[in-house]
Protein backbone atom coordinates (compact mmCIF):
# COMPACT_ATOMS: atom_id res chain seq x y z
CA UNK A 1 0.00 0.00 0.00
CA UNK A 2 1.52 3.59 -0.71
CA UNK A 3 2.43 5.81 2.14
CA UNK A 4 0.08 8.89 1.78
CA UNK A 5 2.08 12.32 1.05
CA UNK A 6 3.20 14.27 3.21
CA UNK A 7 3.29 18.23 2.68
CA UNK A 8 6.26 19.20 3.35
CA UNK A 9 8.55 22.26 2.51
CA UNK A 10 11.70 23.08 0.61
CA UNK A 11 14.37 26.34 0.65
CA UNK A 12 15.68 27.59 -2.05
CA UNK A 13 18.37 29.73 -1.93
CA UNK A 14 18.70 33.01 -3.32
CA UNK A 15 21.54 32.41 -5.05
CA UNK A 16 20.07 29.18 -6.82
CA UNK A 17 16.68 31.51 -8.16
CA UNK A 18 19.83 34.04 -9.47
CA UNK A 19 21.09 30.97 -11.31
CA UNK A 20 17.74 30.41 -12.80
CA UNK A 21 17.07 33.96 -13.66
CA UNK A 22 20.17 34.36 -15.22
CA UNK A 23 20.26 30.90 -17.54
CA UNK A 24 16.55 32.03 -18.95
CA UNK A 25 17.83 35.48 -19.30
CA UNK A 26 20.92 34.09 -21.58
CA UNK A 27 19.25 32.29 -23.40
CA UNK A 28 16.57 34.44 -25.01
CA UNK A 29 16.68 35.79 -28.13
CA UNK A 30 17.95 39.03 -28.75
CA UNK A 31 20.11 39.79 -25.14
CA UNK A 32 23.44 40.20 -25.59
CA UNK A 33 24.00 40.59 -22.08
CA UNK A 34 23.45 41.94 -18.56
CA UNK A 35 24.64 45.52 -17.10
CA UNK A 36 23.94 47.78 -13.71
CA UNK A 37 23.87 51.87 -13.69
CA UNK A 38 24.88 51.69 -10.39
CA UNK A 39 28.28 52.96 -9.74
CA UNK A 40 28.46 51.45 -6.58
CA UNK A 41 27.27 48.15 -8.25
CA UNK A 42 29.89 48.57 -10.99
CA UNK A 43 32.49 48.76 -8.16
CA UNK A 44 31.70 45.57 -6.70
CA UNK A 45 31.66 43.81 -9.93
CA UNK A 46 34.82 44.89 -10.90
CA UNK A 47 36.49 43.65 -7.70
CA UNK A 48 34.11 40.45 -8.16
CA UNK A 49 31.86 40.51 -5.17
CA UNK A 50 28.47 41.14 -7.23
CA UNK A 51 27.33 40.25 -10.46
CA UNK A 52 24.89 42.75 -12.54
CA UNK A 53 21.92 42.85 -13.88
CA UNK A 54 19.83 41.27 -11.54
CA UNK A 55 18.21 42.35 -8.26
CA UNK A 56 15.66 40.58 -6.35
CA UNK A 57 13.94 40.88 -3.36
CA UNK A 58 11.13 38.31 -1.14
CA UNK A 59 9.05 41.03 0.55
CA UNK A 60 5.85 41.03 -0.78
CA UNK A 61 6.40 37.86 -2.73
CA UNK A 62 9.11 37.30 -5.15
CA UNK A 63 9.86 40.96 -7.14
CA UNK A 64 12.70 40.77 -9.46
CA UNK A 65 14.29 43.62 -12.00
CA UNK A 66 16.69 43.11 -14.99
CA UNK A 67 19.14 45.19 -16.65
CA UNK A 68 19.99 44.07 -19.60
CA UNK A 69 22.03 45.00 -23.23
CA UNK A 70 19.94 44.49 -26.44
CA UNK A 71 21.21 43.59 -29.60
CA UNK A 72 21.12 46.22 -32.10
CA UNK A 73 18.33 45.89 -34.60
CA UNK A 74 16.32 43.35 -32.92
CA UNK A 75 13.22 44.73 -31.76
CA UNK A 76 13.03 45.62 -28.04
CA UNK A 77 9.84 45.01 -26.79
CA UNK A 78 9.66 41.40 -28.44
CA UNK A 79 13.00 40.97 -26.55
CA UNK A 80 11.34 41.78 -23.15
CA UNK A 81 8.60 39.74 -23.68
CA UNK A 82 10.53 36.99 -24.65
CA UNK A 83 12.86 38.00 -21.56
CA UNK A 84 9.45 37.81 -19.08
CA UNK A 85 7.88 34.56 -20.49
CA UNK A 86 11.40 32.88 -20.15
CA UNK A 87 11.85 33.78 -16.67
CA UNK A 88 8.65 33.18 -15.29
CA UNK A 89 7.77 30.10 -17.02
CA UNK A 90 11.44 28.54 -15.58
CA UNK A 91 10.62 29.82 -11.82
CA UNK A 92 7.30 28.26 -12.20
CA UNK A 93 8.96 24.68 -13.75
CA UNK A 94 11.90 24.72 -11.24
CA UNK A 95 10.85 26.12 -8.36
CA UNK A 96 7.37 25.68 -7.93
CA UNK A 97 6.53 29.82 -7.53
CA UNK A 98 5.15 32.81 -9.13
CA UNK A 99 6.72 35.71 -9.72
CA UNK A 100 4.94 38.98 -8.16
CA UNK A 101 6.74 41.52 -10.28
CA UNK A 102 9.34 41.34 -12.91
CA UNK A 103 10.67 44.20 -14.11
CA UNK A 104 12.84 44.32 -17.58
CA UNK A 105 15.39 47.65 -17.54
CA UNK A 106 16.96 48.01 -21.49
CA UNK A 107 20.02 49.68 -20.25
CA UNK A 108 21.27 50.33 -23.95
CA UNK A 109 21.49 48.35 -27.63
CA UNK A 110 24.85 47.05 -28.47
CA UNK A 111 26.09 46.94 -32.08
CA UNK A 112 29.12 45.25 -33.24
CA UNK A 113 29.60 45.79 -36.58
CA UNK A 114 31.83 43.03 -37.35
CA UNK A 115 28.56 40.34 -36.82
CA UNK A 116 27.25 42.76 -39.49
CA UNK A 117 30.52 42.70 -41.53
CA UNK A 118 30.58 39.19 -41.20
CA UNK A 119 26.40 38.78 -42.08
CA UNK A 120 27.55 41.16 -45.38
CA UNK A 121 30.15 38.73 -46.76
CA UNK A 122 27.83 35.51 -46.02
CA UNK A 123 25.31 37.55 -47.96
CA UNK A 124 27.89 38.22 -50.79
CA UNK A 125 29.25 34.60 -50.69
CA UNK A 126 25.82 33.09 -51.27
CA UNK A 127 25.13 35.50 -53.74
CA UNK A 128 28.03 34.21 -55.72
CA UNK A 129 27.20 30.78 -55.15
CA UNK A 130 23.79 30.47 -56.16
CA UNK A 131 23.84 30.19 -59.73
CA UNK A 132 22.79 32.91 -62.30
CA UNK A 133 19.60 32.21 -63.79
CA UNK A 134 17.83 34.23 -67.13
CA UNK A 135 15.35 33.51 -69.21
CA UNK A 136 14.95 34.15 -73.34
CA UNK A 137 11.51 33.75 -74.28
CA UNK A 138 10.98 32.15 -77.96
CA UNK A 139 7.97 31.01 -78.36
CA UNK A 140 6.80 28.64 -76.04
CA UNK A 141 10.53 27.47 -74.77
CA UNK A 142 12.43 29.04 -71.89
CA UNK A 143 16.37 28.13 -72.17
CA UNK A 144 17.38 28.36 -68.48
CA UNK A 145 20.86 28.31 -67.60
CA UNK A 146 22.04 26.65 -63.81
CA UNK A 147 20.37 24.20 -61.21
CA UNK A 148 16.72 25.10 -62.69
CA UNK A 149 17.88 23.74 -66.37
CA UNK A 150 17.42 20.13 -64.82
CA UNK A 151 14.04 21.21 -63.19
CA UNK A 152 12.52 22.39 -66.51
CA UNK A 153 9.63 20.83 -67.94
CA UNK A 154 9.67 20.01 -71.46
CA UNK A 155 6.73 21.55 -73.36
CA UNK A 156 4.15 19.07 -74.60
Amino acid sequence: MPEPLVAGRSIVTRRAIVDIVRTAVQGSYGVTGFSDPSFGRQLLRWVGLDRPGIRLTTEGGLRIDLFINVAFGVPVAEVARQVDSAVRYSLRHYVGTEVAALTVHVDGLRYEPNAVERAEAIERTDAADKPATTSESSGNQTATTGAAASRKRKPR
